[in-house]
C-alpha cells in the first residue's frame, strides 16, 4: 500500500477532491483490472476513452480516480485527482509506486523504424556475456537475465514497464535495454523513466496509419531525445539524415555512429558473406556472425552504447563477435542445398535492405524467391511499395497473407498488386494461403537457390479475424524442406 500523495510526486495537478492521505493498493488504467482500494487512471486512448469507465471502476472497488475531466457526479468517500495529462501521470505514478526502479538501474532506450529489436537483443546478450545481470524489453521477449517473460507489445504499458523494472532491480540487474516504439513514446508509456541513454537507429516509411504524416512520425521519435536528462547520452545514426534532427534541443551528451559519415563510432564493411561480416570499427578489424550492412549499423550502435556505459572497447568487440542476434532476424535454414531466410522485414526499407544484402552475397547463378505479405489494419500506403521492391530485387515474388487481422486477405493482396507493372506481373504469383505460398517457393527452388520469407520473423502466429492461429515461418519452411529432401 502506498500513500496517494507520494505516488503523485512530479505529476502536474489541476485540482483534487477528497483524502490525499489515502493508501492505494495498486494503479490501473483498465477498468477490468480494478481491485479494492486501487487508483484508476482514466486515459483517453485511440480506441476507447478511460473516462467512460470511471463509474465501472468505482463499482468494482476503486477509491481514487485520476482523470483529465472530472465526472459530473462526485461520489462521497472517493478521492478525485484532476491532471493535465493522465497518460503521462500514469507513467510517473507507476514509477513512484514501484519506488522509481529506473533510478537504480541503467536503462537505455532504442528507437527507430528498423533495428530496434536486434540492437536491444545484442546489448542484452553482450552485457550478459560480460558478466552483468541484465534486463531486456523487446518485441520478441522480455527477459530478466535468462528468465523469459512473453512480450505482447514492442513497448509494454507504463505500469508493466515499471513493474518489470522493479523485478529487474530486485533480481540484481544493473542494466536494462528496451525498445521504444513511436506509439509508446507518444502514448507516454515511458513517462516516469530515468534513462541513462537513448539510441536512434534510422527512420523510414512506417506507422503513417497512426501518426498521419511522416513529420508527425519523426516528431514522435524526437520526443524521446527532447526529454533526455543532461547526464544521459544520445547516440544517433549520422548516416540517416534525421539523425542530427534528433539531437536538436537535446540536453543529453551528443554521440554518433556511421559507416559513411564521420562519427564518434566509425565503421567500415570489409567483407559481407552469408557466413558473416568483417568490419573495421574505430580502426579494429573484427568478424561478426551477423550479415548485411543493416547489421553493421546495429553492431556499431551496440558498440557505441557499451563504450558510453563505460565498457572497454577490446572486451566489447571480443564478446560481440560471437553473438548471434535476435530470433527472426535474418534466420538462415539450409536443407537439401536450398537456403531459406526468415526475416521480420515488414517495412519497405527493411525489405529492401534484406534483399540487397542477399543480392550482395549471391554468386549470380542461384535463384532468389521472395515470399511476402502485408499486415491488415495497418498503413496501406506501403503495400504497393513493398510489392515493387520484392519484384525488383528478386527473380520471383510470391505475394501472400501476413497477419490480415480484420481485413480480407485478397483486398490486401490487391493493394500490393497495384504496385507492379504489366511487364513485372510475370515474375509474381499471388497465393493467399501462407503455407501454400512457402510450399510453392520450395517447389520452384533447386539446389543452391535462396528463399526469403519476409514479414513475420519471430512471430509464431497468424492473426485472422481477431484470432491468433499458430504459424511459425521457420517451422513451416523447415518441415517442407525436410519433406522434399526425404522424398
Amino acid at each position: 500500500m502506498k500513500v496517494l500523495k507520494d505516488i503523485l510526486y512530479k505529476v502536474s495537478l489541476t485540482s483534487t477532491i477528497g483524502d490525499m492521505e489515502r493508501k492505494v493498493s495498486a494503479i490501473v488504467f483498465d477498468s477490468r483490472q480494478v481491485v479494492d482500494d486501487c487508483a484508476f487512471v482514466a486515459v483517453p486512448g485511440t480506441q476507447v476513452d478511460g473516462h467512460n469507465f470511471i463509474s465501472k471502476a468505482l463499482e468494482m472497488g476503486a477509491k481514487v480516480i485520476v482523470c483529465e475531466k472530472l465526472p459530473e457526479t462526485i461520489q462521497e468517500g472517493i478521492t478525485y485527482v484532476q491532471v493535465v495529462n493522465s497518460a503521462k501521470a500514469l507513467g510517473i505514478m507507476a514509477s513512484n509506486f514501484f519506488d522509481n526502479p529506473s533510478e537504480k538501474i541503467k536503462v537505455v532506450a532504442v528507437t527507430g523504424t528498423n533495428g530496434k529489436t536486434t540492437t536491444v537483443t545484442l546489448l542484452h546478450q553482450l552485457f550478459v556475456a560480460m558478466g552483468y545481470s541484465t534486463g531486456l524489453l523487446s518485441t520478441v521477449e522480455n527477459k530478466i537475465n535468462e528468465n523469459v517473460i512473453p512480450a505482447t507489445h514492442t513497448t509494454p504499458d507504463a505500469v508493466s514497464v515499471q513493474a518489470l523494472l522493479r523485478k529487474m532491480v530486485d533480481a540484481g540487474c544493473s542494466h536494462c535495454f528496451m525498445e521504444a516504439s513511436s506509439h509508446a513514446i507518444v502514448q507516454e508509456r515511458i513517462a516516469g523513466l530515468k534513462l541513462a541513454g537513448a539510441v536512434f537507429t534510422n527512420i523510414t516509411h512506417d506507422h503513417l496509419d497512426y501518426h498521419g504524416t511522416f513529420d508527425e512520425y519523426i516528431k514522435a521519435k524526437k520526443k524521446l531525445f527532447d526529454e533526455l536528462p543532461k547526464d544521459a547520452f544520445a547516440l544517433v545514426n549520422a548516416d540517416d539524415k534525421r539523425g542530427m534532427v534528433m539531437l536538436q534541443n537535446c540536453k543529453a551528451a551528443h554521440q554518433t555512429f556511421a559507416l559513411k559519415s564521420s562519427a564518434d563510432f566509425k565503421g567500415k564493411v570489409i567483407s559481407n558473406t552469408l557466413e558473416g561480416l568483417e568490419l573495421d570499427i574505430n580502426g579494429k578489424l573484427i568478424w561478426f556472425r551477423l550479415i548485411g550492412a543493416f547489421n553493421a549499423y546495429n553492431l556499431l550502435g551496440v558498440f557505441g552504447v557499451a563504450v558510453l556505459l563505460g565498457e572497454e572497447e577490446e572486451e566489447v568487440l571480443r564478446e560481440l563477435s560471437g553473438i548471434r542476434g535476435a530470433k527472426g532476424r535474418f534466420d538462415r535454414i539450409t536443407i537439401g542445398g536450398i537456403t531459406a531466410i526468415v526475416d521480420y522485414a515488414h517495412t519497405p526499407d527493411a525489405l529492401e535492405n534484406v534483399l540487397k544484402t542477399i543480392n550482395g552475397v549471391r554468386n549470380g547463378n542461384e535463384q532468389l524467391i521472395t515470399v511476402v505479405g502485408c499486415g491488415g489494419n495497418r498503413d496501406k500506403t506501403k503495400r504497393p511499395t513493398m510489392a515493387k521492391i520484392a519484384v525488383t530485387e528478386s527473380d520471383k515474388a510470391i505475394f501472400t497473407s501476413d497477419n490480415p487481422r480484420f481485413e480480407e486477405p485478397m483486398d490486401i493482396l490487391k493493394d500490393m498488386q497495384a504496385g507492379i507493372g504489366p511487364t513485372e506481373i510475370r515474375k509474381t504469383l499471388t497465393i493467399e494461403d501462407r503455407r501454400e505460398a512457402i510450399k510453392t517457393a520450395v517447389m520452384l527452388s533447386k539446389k543452391g537457390d535462396i528463399i526469403l520469407i519476409a514479414g513475420k520473423g519471430h512471430e509464431d502466429y497468424q492473426e485472422i479475424k481477431g484470432v491468433k492461429h499458430h504459424f511459425d515461418d521457420t517451422e513451416v519452411v523447415s518441415e517442407i524442406l525436410n519433406q522434399m529432401t526425404s522424398n
